[in-house]
């Protein structure tokens, strides 16, 4: 059984579509990233898998039962950490803790966690006063410390400094070691490609594009070279020096790609044409795309 199973959702804000009969599975003890740009209705749909929007039409299961009829049979399985909000004000952040675990069977060590997470020393410091990233690391805690089957996980690690980023997403590999399923939201696509089994792009309330991190970022990509590089690096010196019937292109600033049968002899022609003009391939890869790559060339480059 999936541990999410979204189909044909559809939800809307007056007369605006923000999910369009959008459908998509999350599998059981995987980790499923949910992409896509401002807007594209990612945290909508997250918030009617965990119950807090009612669906205009289509279905969702979770866990096999309807988050929002079963909700009472579900708490106790499924953990949330909500983008905004979520945790009262004026609570104190280990308290809040404390209280959250109480309210489980079998909750993990709160002390433990606390420590772990980096939320132990924060004691009675109300949750206004913490600082963006600290009140992150307090709702990962809270959503966690249960012991859920199931996590939702919006836009985990905004505000985090690169300590606190690789913390969580050591404890995201813990969970899914664990037998959890985890389903999150993120914007930085290193975190998708650290993490993610599966990924799911959304744009304009719909899926693009499914599929596991290799298969999204080989899919196309066959019998191309690519590397980075500084953009606008003039390319018709390359051209001449490629195999008869390569081409070269630079599909975005600093992003170059070369097509052609690869093998050693392209290869060997593209590193020494970098030496010879001072570049630095960074990333070269072979047969393969960056998901940032894949993400803009599927949701456009323009600032939503």
């Amino acid at each position: 059984m999936p541990a999410v199973e979204v189909r044909d959702l559809v939800v809307r804000y007056g007369t605006v579509t923000a999910v369009d009969r959008l459908s998509f599975i999350a599998a059981s003890g995987q980790v499923t990233a949910v992409l896509g740009p401002n807007g594209a209705g990612k945290t909508t749909t997250v918030e009617t898998c965990e119950g807090y929007r009612r669906p205009d039409a289509g279905e969702v299961r979770v866990l096999g039962r309807d988050p929002r009829r079963d909700a009472g049979d579900l708490r106790p399985r499924v953990g949330v950490m909500l983008q905004d909000g979520g945790v009262p004000s004026g609570a104190r952040a280990m308290e809040v803790l404390r209280y959250t675990a109480g309210l489980y069977a079998h909750p993990l060590p709160v002390e433990a966690l606390a420590e772990r997470i980096g939320v132990a020393t924060l004691g009675r410091t109300p949750y206004r006063r913490l600082s963006g990233g600290q009140q992150q690391r307090l709702k990962l805690a809270l959503a966690v410390v249960g012991r859920p089957e199931l996590v939702f996980l919006d836009e985990p690690t905004a505000g985090l400094d690169p300590q606190s980023r690789h913390a969580t997403w050591d404890l995201v590999r813990e969970l899914r070691a664990d037998g959890v399923s985890v389903v999150l939201t993120t914007h930085l696509m290193d975190e998708a490609e650290e993490l993610a089994d599966h990924v799911v792009i959304v744009d304009r309330g719909r899926v693009v594009v499914a599929g596991s991190l290799v298969e999204l970022t080989t899919a196309g990509a066959e019998d191309s070279l690519r590397f980075h590089g500084p953009a606008g690096l003039g390319l018709a010196s390359l051209r001449t020096a490629l195999p008869e019937g390569c081409l070269v292109s630079e599909p975005t600033p600093g992003s170059y790609r070369v097509e052609g049968e690869v093998g050693p002899q392209l290869l060997a022609t593209v590193t020494a044409w970098c030496a010879a003009h001072g570049v630095m391939p960074e990333g070269l890869t072979v047969g393969r795309r960056r998901l940032e790559d894949v993400f803009l060339e599927l949701t456009g480059r323009e600032v939503r």
